[in-house]
């Protein structure tokens, strides 16, 4: 796992894209994700790949909580558990920055994004509007 640079904005964009795109006809609408800014997120060190570009997830620190806002895995690599590692190092970040939570929010419609986040000790906090979105609120709790 790395920080991403400027040098693999093209691979992280088609990446976001090919994960995305699929859950368009799903939700009636783009998924958030696919409407951020690459290069911004890329140049503030916020976007983390694997080695292979195969997954990537963006960490945004919040106070108090570690933002977990976007993962996203090939979609020919699903089941091999490169989400589930990619959550595991925003647990990691998230301990090494002091935060003693996680927390993120995923489109009700994303069920099966819903029952592996719950899989992993997230907990649904709430619900609400995001841009047009029905967004299910989540927070995992790090223990010390």
């Amino acid at each position: 796992m790395r920080i991403a640079e400027e040098s693999d904005r093209a691979a992280v964009e088609r990446l976001v894209h090919d994960a995305y795109t699929p859950w368009i006809e799903v939700i009636g609408m783009p998924p958030l994700p696919l409407e951020s800014d690459y290069a911004a997120l890329i140049a503030d060190g916020r976007v983390h790949v694997t080695d292979g570009l195969e997954g990537l997830i963006v960490l945004v620190p919040e106070e108090g909580v570690l933002l977990v806002d976007n993962v996203a895995v090939r979609p020919d690599l699903h089941g091999r558990g490169i989400g589930r590692a990619l959550l595991a190092h925003a647990e990691r970040e998230a301990r090494r920055l002091g935060l003693p939570a996680l927390r993120l929010y995923t489109n009700a419609k994303m069920t099966a994004n819903i029952a592996l986040y719950e899989s992993l000790g997230y907990r649904e906090t709430g619900r609400q509007g995001i841009e047009g979105r029905s967004a299910v609120l989540m927070r995992k709790q790090l223990s010390p």
